[in-house]
């Protein structure tokens, strides 16, 4: 029987070397990709990093969530929180949600701060860095320097940003300021720890380490920590640029402060034996860190923290503990006692959604507790405050915080008594509320879902 001819396309590129191309292209990326070279190109980022520090005599700042990747913990002066959604083109905003002005104290002391991220392969800035930053510096320097016009320019970096956007981010400019007013914080205090405007500048591993800086501004560094990779990361050595973003992709749950207090370890373990180490130390470690068992205030009479925390606050009289463990349980089970509420709602989005019908039943219960007046066991009365706890310290319990801090008090942070006919909230009380909380506790982190949970109960709960 005559054999069919093979067409050219057959002889070229058979269907099998195709596929085999591809599968091999595929298992190259992903060990170019592996956890071994995530942490060697950390390690070298951070290593420029801390030549910038050096060459600079500025403060290191991270802006989470990987800036803590690139920053020696002993050399971190603090955390921001700029995120790059809020310069995406044509999304521009002023987050009165991550207003940073614990920032402000450490560029006056210092005349300046380094805030240190880094950005995917291809880009020179991540968007935080190249206009959600220049945004802010702008806005806080019309709003507390409104005598020096100088000051009030949008600057950014022209190899990153075109004039148009540029332009069309100056136009909203006005827009962001009242938004900032609107949170009607006290400008005085804040005025008082800058002694000029602020002035960002940008550099990255391309850069000369030569900034010069006028003597009218205080320098907001804008440092990209990762090196720009054009291409493809398979000609790159294993360099990775922005090793240190997406980690709930690839870090096995490995934190910035692990890797910090044990990366020589790390970095000497082979691949095949870092997921076994990993998990070894994040046990070791524990998720909390060393946040672990303490509690902050975030409002007149309102705390927040880890569930660590919770024997111990259930034993300080006065207390009333709101507990949100990572589970879900039955709401007639939540109750523990008059001071005692476990409101179990599971984890991560699907508990801040959650979170909008367990509002009603925390609200109750706190209102309980403050109507109670019994004695303790001297005769008196104690002073009550509220702890709130969720696994982070950061997300659920900030939210209902927030929620308790608009239900169970008033304008003014007296405490609403029994009697108060309490209105439907507008969006506006409760941002400035959360302003509030945010300029106490910068780090505090309540994700979008838990903050809609929040706004529909407040501002529903009459209907």
């Amino acid at each position: 029987m005559a054999t069919a001819t093979p067409t050219l396309a057959e002889v070229i590129f058979p269907e099998q070397a195709n596929h085999n191309f591809s599968r091999i292209l595929g298992d190259l990326k992903r060990s170019n990709l592996s956890i071994t070279n995530r942490l060697r190109s950390i390690q070298h980022d951070a290593s420029f990093v801390e030549s910038v520090a050096d060459a600079l005599q500025l403060p290191l700042i991270a802006n989470e969530r990987c800036g803590s990747w690139y920053i020696d913990p002993a050399r971190k002066t603090a955390s921001a929180y700029f995120k790059s959604t809020d310069g995406h083109t044509g999304q521009w905003k002023f987050s009165t949600r991550r207003i940073n002005l614990h920032l402000l104290g450490v560029a006056g002391e210092h005349n300046g701060c380094i805030i240190v991220d880094s950005t995917r392969r291809g880009k020179r800035h991540p968007d935080a860095l190249s206009k959600t930053i220049p945004t802010w510096c702008a806005v806080l320097n019309r709003a507390l320097f409104p005598d020096i016009p100088s000051s009030h320019t949008l600057h950014v970096p022209p190899n990153a940003v075109s004039d148009s956007e540029a332009s069309q981010i100056s136009a909203r400019l006005p827009d962001f300021v009242e938004s900032f007013r609107s949170l009607k914080i006290d400008l005085a205090p804040l005025r008082a720890q800058l002694k000029k405007p602020l002035r960002p500048f940008w550099i990255t591993q391309d850069d000369a380490l030569d900034l010069a800086f006028s003597e009218d501004f205080h320098p907001v560094v804008c440092c990209t920590s990762s090196r720009r990779v054009t291409g493809t990361e398979l000609g790159e050595g294993g360099y990775i640029q922005g090793a240190g973003d997406d980690t709930e992709n690839w870090a096995l749950g490995l934190t910035a402060q692990i890797w910090w207090k044990h990366k020589d370890e790390l970095v000497s373990t082979p691949e095949s034996d870092l997921p076994e180490l990993i998990e070894r130390l994040v046990a070791e470690e524990g998720p909390a860190g060393d946040s672990a068992g303490q509690v902050r205030r975030v409002a007149p009479g309102i705390y927040v923290g880890t569930l660590e925390a919770a024997d111990a606050q259930l034993a300080t009289p006065g207390t009333c503990v709101v507990s949100l463990p990572p589970k879900t349980t039955p709401q007639d089970s939540w109750v523990k006692s008059p001071s005692h509420i476990e409101v179990g709602l599971g984890k991560s989005k699907a508990a801040s959604r959650l979170l909008r019908d367990a509002l009603p039943k925390i609200c109750e219960f706190a209102s309980r507790f403050l109507c109670e007046t019994k004695p303790d066991e001297e005769g008196t009365v104690p002073e009550k405050r509220f702890v709130i706890l969720c696994g982070s310290g950061k997300d659920l319990s900030v939210g209902v915080a927030l929620a308790l801090y608009c239900w169970c008090f008033d304008a003014e942070g007296n405490i609403r008594s029994a009697s108060d006919q309490r209105e439907s909230f507008t969006k506006t009380a409760i941002r400035v509320k959360l302003g509030h909380i945010m300029n106490t506790v910068p780090d505090a982190n309540p994700g979008r879902a838990t903050l809609q949970s929040v706004n529909s109960y407040l501002m529903d709960w009459r209907k």
